[in-house]
């Protein structure tokens, strides 16, 4: 954990790195070079054999404008350190050859990407993984016992927005030596930081949330030096380094994630709360919903309820579709965690390369509409949500 953890989460957005321009500049400048000289074979020895640390070879993430970002996601997140990447998926790939070659379990909804690496890709390498749902949670102590290592989920899940307790499923996979991973990327560090309740590694597509201006492609991962430590040669050699510039632009947007996040937070709350009283939508999915399953495992790990809703529409696929292509505030398009508001039809967008029995099996209908709210005016989405549906 850094220094600059024993400030408040929004100072250490903007003061979460160490590192000094020379010039006197408040913010790290980009530093968009391949590689770095050195003064004689000795000082570059001692920094290549970590005698010293220092810039040495931008696709190694030795670079300083890598540097500063990466101290500023750890100190975020309350953690050692933390390695940036440059997509959320290739960091989910160097955690899985990293740590999951004794077998993954991912537990309930997952982004789809996620689910199609899992379920298609790894096994190819032979990692065996297991794809449980959040109400089989029987099946994972078979599973611990059996010797799997790494334990995966996000809470938050894509796109139902159910939740785990984080501290029940460490406390179940450190009794069997096991690792947890969770994805953190809908909450972000501001709403949870599941570090604090036992987990080993957080994982961020850091193009939503923490990038926040639907402009970068970037993701993190953060956790102990003893366990990022191994991943770092994954990284290298796989290719999956974040650019400077990128680097630089996460860099950015960290400065503004607390005031970002928490106004998403407030917004749909507001939506989510209008969407429950409409005739049209049989069901909202919000953690803060007082009747949401899981709102009060919301209240007892999350600060924050999130920028993320998922609603139901009365009638078919079709009528969903309608409602979506009829919106003029939320862009039809996938992603998430923008200043703009977002809408997507998980069955043809995030889930469409699960099959339509396995989407059912893990309760995403077609006539299911998620919505990235943005940072417009609240009165405006509202209005805009009901003349789509009307």
């Amino acid at each position: 954990m850094t220094e600059g953890s024993k400030h408040g989460l929004a100072t250490r957005g903007i003061h979460g790195y160490s590192l000094k321009d020379a010039h006197g500049s408040p913010h790290i400048p980009v530093y968009d070079t391949t590689t770095f000289a050195f003064a004689s074979t000795t000082d570059l020895l001692d920094v290549v054999d970590g005698r010293k640390s220092g810039s040495f070879y931008t696709r190694y993430g030795l670079n300083p404008s890598i540097f500063a970002l990466e101290e500023t996601l750890a100190s975020l997140e309350g953690a050692e350190m933390a390695w940036a990447f440059c997509s959320g998926m290739a960091a989910e790939t160097a955690l899985f050859l990293t740590h999951g070659r004794e077998g993954v379990v991912c537990i309930g909804d997952a982004y789809g990407g996620t689910l199609e690496l899992l379920a298609k890709q790894l096994p190819l390498l032979g990692i065996k993984t297991h794809l449980i749902l959040g109400d089989e949670l029987e099946r994972l102590d078979a599973l611990l016992v059996d010797g799997v290592k790494l334990v995966f989920f996000e809470t938050p899940t894509n796109p139902t927005l159910a939740l785990f307790d984080i501290r029940a499923m460490t406390t179940k996979a450190h009794a069997h030596g096991a690792l947890v991973a969770v994805d953190n990327t809908f909450a972000s560090p501001v709403n949870q930081r599941p570090l604090e309740f036992g987990a080993d590694v957080v994982v961020h597509s850091a193009t939503k949330y923490l990038g926040g201006h639907s402009d970068l492609t970037a993701g993190a991962m953060m956790g102990s030096k003893a366990l990022l430590g191994p991943v770092w040669t994954w990284r290298k050699n796989l290719g999956s380094m974040i650019a400077p510039v990128t680097a630089s632009l996460l860099s950015r947007s960290l400065r503004t994630l607390v005031v970002r996040v928490r106004q998403h937070n407030a917004a749909a709350q507001q939506i989510a709360e209008a969407m429950t009283r409409h005739p049209k939508v049989s069901r909202v999915f919000y953690p803060g919903l007082a009747d949401f399953p899981a709102h009060a495992l919301a209240k007892k790990q999350m600060h924050g309820f999130g920028g993320m809703l998922t609603i139901e529409v009365v009638g078919r696929r079709d009528d969903a579709t309608r409602v979506a292509d009829r919106l003029k505030l939320f862009a039809l398009a996938p992603s998430l965690g923008g200043t703009e508001s977002l809408v997507t039809q998980p069955c043809t967008t995030t889930h469409h390369e699960l099959t339509p029995a396995e989407r059912a099996r893990r309760g995403i209908s077609d006539s299911m509409l998620r919505l990235s709210v943005g940072l417009e005016a609240v009165e405006d989405l509202i209005a805009d949500l009901e003349q789509a549906l009307r």
